[in-house]
């Protein structure tokens, strides 16, 4: 059961990085090309893909690691109710920017804990 226990946070925390990382490239690509004409901007669809994992977790009480590296991330093109290319708003981006990386940082955080509590168990306690 520690075993799994701990596959699963690793899993989790991973993923929640990678994530983080390649939301962080889409809105840096949107800012960089605000100017351009003819630009399509990109979000990272992660969410729903998350919400199925979630609802696995639901159906079954339990989520293995294994359904985890199942959740993919993907790039899409930004758009409105009738499918049109939205605009960049530059103000918009960086407010996405900043709670993204408030994101990251907590994860990175709770790496550094978990990888902490595994070391002091793999060291039985001893510094």
């Amino acid at each position: 059961m520690t075993q799994q226990l701990e596959a699963i946070t690793t899993a989790a925390l991973s993923l929640g990085l990678e994530a983080a990382s390649r939301r962080h490239e889409t809105i840096a690509a949107n800012i960089a090309n605000a100017a351009t004409e003819g630009y399509v901007p990109v979000r990272l669809s992660f969410e729903d893909r998350l919400a199925e994992a979630r609802q696995t977790l639901r159906d079954k009480g339990s989520v293995d690691a294994f359904a985890l590296a199942g959740v993919r991330m993907q790039v899409e093109p930004a758009t409105d109710a009738q499918g049109r290319p939205v605009k960049v708003q530059v103000d918009q981006e960086m407010a996405e920017m900043a709670r993204n990386a408030v994101q990251y940082q907590a994860l990175t955080q709770g790496l550094s804990r978990h990888l902490s509590i595994l070391a002091a168990a793999a060291a039985d306690g001893k510094k």
